[in-house]
């Protein structure tokens, strides 16, 4: 092992040695090199004659560039544009999201979370999570309605056995019986567990009440201080975009950040959905759990062995994707320029709703609980929903995507309020063609 690493661990083991047991077998020896990125930047800071040691070119003391890629970028200078950003993520804009974690989740007030990690949007953080603390055969717990690239990246990237639980109950809600005994189940056979908790849901766009966020809290943090070490990964893709009141409204990150030393919570999320630039691909990392020793150690190693993990995949996130996203976070026109964007999407899902309430739909398909986010979902009762996609598409004109042979998900984020009725209205069409044959 690293020398590094071994010194990472020796400061877990002394601060938070549960966190030590939690690591995957690539995560304990995860380390940051003290290698060029080091040398480079300690250059930066003292050499003041020349400095030659990152693979930049410079012009005259400057950033080289090239006049037709700098005309297309306004505002943002070559330096914070096209140079390398450190694989922690650029300093500002970390502690500017840190700083916007604690105004979204008032709960998080008192508590002591790492200063987030920032990775390339949040498919890359969740393989990222799967380096640092998934070995092949661990359980990872999600619902049934989940989105498949966590398959991908946990399952046959990492070697993760998926472990599912039916995600809605028969009133429609949460179906918290299922979620407890599934995660009984698995923590009786298993040291550890990693629960997969993506709220607003891809693809059903459901969101839990404030209850029954406080009840997935009290199962977790039972089973936990039960004995067993429980990863909790909050994936908050879609964080914000919440349409109901009785939505919970904080993630549930806050509830479990520092309930038991043998939980971590893991906040996965990122601009691409909050902030509308899924192109610019700049997510967040950050950790929470009950520390018994000194906090600022160990969140410094589990920081440092996360940053190793980005070092030794993409390098870095884009410094120019992140500088956009700084200096945005930065202006007064940001959060009103935000909530207007949300407020499109609250009008698009309540209409959504109002033409679903319909009874005419009511024999070809039941309608899934959904109160935010991007997505909601149709489950056919008489044709198939693959069969029906492809009937869509080819004579309609329609493109939805179809999840096994029942559902069918829709994304109202990219439909315009006045086309809900027609689009409906045309699956329905399609489904009574198919039911003709």
């Amino acid at each position: 092992m690293n020398p590094l690493a071994t010194e990472l661990n020796q400061d877990l083991e002394k601060n938070a040695p549960k966190v030590l047991s939690m690591l995957g077998s690539i995560g304990k020896n995860l380390f940051f090199p003290k290698g060029i990125l080091a040398q480079s930047a300690e250059a930066k800071e003292k050499a003041y004659k020349f400095n030659a040691t990152i693979g930049i070119a410079t012009e005259e003391g400057r950033t080289m560039c090239i006049p037709s890629i700098m005309e297309s970028i306004s505002g943002i200078s070559a330096s914070s544009a096209l140079r390398y950003a450190p694989s922690f993520g650029v300093p500002a804009l970390r502690k500017a999201w840190q700083k916007a974690l604690f105004e979204k989740n008032p709960g998080l007030n008192g508590k002591t979370i790492s200063l987030p990690i920032v990775s390339q949007a949040i498919t890359h953080g969740i393989s990222v999570f799967g380096d640092v603390w998934v070995d092949q055969g661990d359980a990872v717990i999600l619902p049934d309605k989940f989105w498949g690239n966590y398959s991908l990246i946990l399952s046959v990237r990492r070697g993760a056995r998926l472990s599912h639980y039916s995600l809605f109950n028969d009133h429609g809600g949460f179906n918290l019986e299922a979620f407890e005994a599934k995660v009984k189940a698995e923590a009786a056979g298993n040291e550890k567990i990693v629960v997969l908790l993506n709220f607003p849901n891809n693809p059903t766009g459901y969101t839990p009440t404030k209850d029954e966020a406080k009840a997935i809290a009290k199962i977790l943090t039972e089973v936990a201080e039960a004995g067993t070490y429980v990863l909790a990964v909050c994936d908050d893709a879609y964080f914000g975009l919440f349409y109901e009141e009785d939505c919970a409204k904080e993630s549930i990150f806050t509830l479990l950040a520092d309930v038991s030393e043998n939980l971590i919570a893991i906040k996965l999320d990122g601009a691409t959905k909050e902030d509308f630039v899924w192109g610019l691909r700049v997510g967040f990392v950050t950790y929470g759990t009950k520390i018994p020793g000194d906090a600022a150690v160990v969140y410094n190693a589990l920081e440092r062995k996360t940053a190793g993990a980005v070092r030794g995949s993409i390098s870095n996130a884009s410094n120019l994707s992140q500088s956009i996203l700084l200096k945005a976070m930065e202006s007064n026109n940001y959060e009103p320029e935000r909530k207007q964007k949300r407020d499109i999407l609250q009008a698009r899902a309540v209409k959504v709703k109002k033409v679903l309430a319909d009874p005419k739909f009511a024999d070809a398909w039941d309608v899934y609980p959904f109160n935010s986010g991007y997505f909601m979902c149709l489950k056919m009762k008489t044709v198939n929903a693959e069969t029906l996609r492809v009937h869509l598409l080819n004579q309609y004109g329609v493109g939805l995507i179809s999840l096994g042979p029942t559902d069918l998900r829709v994304a109202f984020s990219c439909l315009e309020e006045q086309d809900v009725q027609e689009l409906f209205d045309t699956v329905l069409a399609g489904v009574r063609d198919l039911e003709k044959g």
